[in-house]
Order: structure tokens, then sequence, then C-alpha cells
């Protein structure tokens, strides 16, 4: 009996870190959902204004460049206020502006309104499977982390690179790559929330999101390449 008094706190304790898990995915998964609202109204925007059309690709990679890793930062400095959330949208709002040049130029094909759909099912696709897949994996994906960071860093110096060098085969190796390092990074991240190594619910949507950010960004760019259809 005395065994059974002595455990029942560390049951409450278990039980209590499990509760606290779901919250911060559930509040995850929630804040991830309202992030899509203004990525479409930045997108719908920059589309609509042709804003990001008049800027040379060397501008338009600087502006995303300081716009997306100062927003960024923001977002880490308040996430623990309620201004973090607005922060937030704030930074999904930017990122949508500045998906707008790739979705305009698809838009411009024939069939480009059904290509971005595809892409966005596509994308819906690798999150579901990668969530589910995230629930069912019990070892710690945790050494995932780092190999990871180094792959997503050689990719953005490659395209960097790329800028300059303007090599198909390149890009399209670039793009290939990075659907399967953040559909990996959607998987890590997801996992890092249900394992408890992810408390804050801004931060992991904000992981998250740039995961998926680049997933869409990497179909859609594959799709406008080898589905388009000129008028």
């Amino acid at each position: 009996m005395n065994d059974s008094l002595q455990q029942t706190p560390y049951a409450y304790a278990g039980t209590g870190l499990a509760v606290e898990r779901q919250r911060v995915l559930r509040n995850t998964y929630w804040l991830l959902a309202l992030s899509l609202v203004p990525t479409v109204l930045g997108a719908w925007v920059g589309v609509s204004t042709g804003l990001f059309q008049l800027m040379s690709p060397g501008m338009s990679m600087l502006v995303f460049f300081v716009g997306a890793f100062g927003l960024m930062f923001v977002v880490e400095k308040t996430k623990d206020s309620a201004a973090g959330v607005a922060a937030l949208l704030g930074f999904t709002f930017f990122m949508g502006l500045m998906l707008s040049r790739l979705i305009g130029f698809v838009l411009g094909f024939k069939n480009g309104t059904s290509l971005v759909m595809t892409a966005f099912g596509g994308t819906a696709a690798v999150f579901f499977a990668m969530a589910s897949l995230a629930t069912v994996i019990k070892r710690d994906l945790s050494s995932m982390g780092k190999f990871l960071v180094v792959g997503a860093v050689v990719l953005m110096v490659a395209s960097i690179a790329n800028f300059f060098l303007q090599s198909s085969a390149l890009m399209l190796t670039i793009l290939v790559l990075m659907l399967g390092v953040f559909s990996a990074f959607m998987l890590y991240d997801i996992k890092r929330v249900i394992d408890g190594g992810e408390t804050n619910y801004i931060s992991a949507t904000l992981a998250i999101y740039l995961d998926l950010y680049n997933v869409f960004q990497s179909l859609l760019s594959l799709l406008g390449i080898f589905g388009g259809e000129r008028e």
C-alpha cells in the first residue's frame, strides 16, 4: 500500500506532463491554421498589386532575407506574450507577400490555378503524413536536428550561389532536396512538440510554418516547371 501511495505523485506528474504536451500541440495546430489566413491575404495583395514584380530579383532576395530574419527575431523575442501571436501573424503576412512573385508567375500559365491548388493539396498531404508519422514513431528523433540544420544551411547557400550561376540543373536539384529536407524537418518539429522538446506553441508554430512554406514553395516551383501550360 505504501508503494502505491508513493507512486501516486509520479503518476499524477506523468499525467500532467502529457496533458501539457497535448495543450501545446493543440495550440500549435490552431495557430498554424490561423497563420494561413494572413499568408493567403499577403499573397493576394502581392499578386494584385504586382509589388514584387517591379523589384529586381536581387532586391527581392535582399528584402526577403532582411524581412524574414528580422521578423523571426521579433517573434522569438515576444513568444512568451500575446504580442508573439501578433508578431507571428505579421511574419506570415510578409511571407505571403514574398510568395506572390512565384504565385503570380505560375498563375500566368493556362492551368496556373490548378497548379496552385495541387501544390496546396500536396503540402497538406505531406503535413498530415508527417503529423501521423510523428504520433506513431516511438524513438527519439532529436539526433536528426543537427543534420537537418546543416542540410538547410547548405541549401540556402546553394540557392544564393545559383542566383549568380543561373543553373537550371542546380535549381531542380535544390528544389527536390528542399522538398525532402523540409518534409523531414516537419516530422522532426512535430515530434519535438509531442515529446515535450518544444514547450512554447508560438515557437513550435513558427518552425512548422517554415517547413510548410518551403514544402509548398518547392512543390509549386516543380509543378510550374514540369506541368505549366503556356497560353
